[in-house]
């Protein structure tokens, strides 16, 4: 199936291209217009509906790309420009600032769900059709990709940033995002004292529910049990625990650490891959 797609934005010399996965869900090819007003094919790569990114691959010479920036490195009232093709009108640029950092975009994938960390608000003039453009800073390094327009005012973009390089990268070489998979519903709460001094930090992940048959209920995981680490690695809430929940503890025993009852308990657990 093809889909015609207006692409901004080249982030690879090769042909690379990222926008978001909704943009050409159900795509395998199309025609990709570039703000020159090139018209050149471009086959899917990949796409990771669980974080709203996908790299597709033009064919063509002579493409440049674009500087990459880092959107942990932006700042409220920072100013950003969105280019995008909204309502039909292809390469438009709108203006405007950062207005909050660190929001939070569910995103789906069949019966899977998880959170995109760390979106950018911003106030630029986003609507239907903005979604896959560039969200840039003032000296042209793209730091977001557009992906939701919340009201008036009020748009969103899914960052570039050190966690999606990383699923950018594994899109382009595997053409998907391989994760563990837990079973695990949870929210962020308070450590006990004696625990938050002994640790250093204030937060943890508590168990809210287990899904049936998952990694966690076989490994004897319960609910009210209070996550403080995977792997070695320390887990002080939700984001902590999605980051950690890469593709290569995929069928792997890893230690997991918990309070309960005013202990602290480690327990085996092999995470399996995390199916849509």
């Amino acid at each position: 199936m093809g889909r015609r797609c207006w692409l901004g934005r080249r982030i690879h010399p090769d042909g690379y291209l990222v926008t978001n996965a909704h943009v050409v869900a159900g795509a395998e090819r199309g025609t990709a217009t570039f703000v020159d007003r090139d018209e050149l094919a471009f086959d899917v790569i990949g796409r990771d509906p669980l974080s709203d990114l996908a790299v597709v691959r033009a064919s063509g010479d002579g493409l440049t790309a674009a500087p990459l920036g880092d959107a942990a490195t932006l700042r409220v009232g920072q100013l950003v420009v969105a280019i995008g093709n909204p309502l039909g009108f292809a390469g438009t640029v709108t203006a405007g600032v950062v207005s909050a950092l660190g929001r939070s975009l569910a995103a789906r994938d069949g019966q899977a769900s998880r959170l995109v960390e760390n979106v950018i608000q911003t106030d630029a003039a986003l609507n239907p059709g903005n979604s896959g453009g560039a969200l840039a800073d003032v000296r042209g390094r793209v730091v977001g990709i557009n992906t939701a327009v919340a009201g008036v005012g009020l748009g969103l973009a899914v960052p570039i940033d050190a966690g999606t390089r990383q699923i950018i990268a594994a899109l382009m070489r595997d053409g998907r995002v391989r994760r563990a998979y837990l079973g695990i519903v949870g929210g962020t709460r308070r450590l006990p004292i004696m625990l938050a001094e002994r640790l250093g930090r204030t937060t943890g992940l508590e168990v809210v529910q287990l899904l049936d048959g998952s990694p966690a209920a076989v490994a004897g995981i319960r609910a009210g049990d209070l996550i403080v680490s995977l792997n070695g690695q320390a887990i002080a809430g939700v984001g902590d625990l999605q980051r950690s929940l890469v593709g290569e503890l995929v069928g792997r025993p890893i230690e997991i650490t918990l309070e309960r009852g005013s202990a602290l308990a480690e327990l085996a657990i092999t995470p399996t891959e995390l199916r849509a």
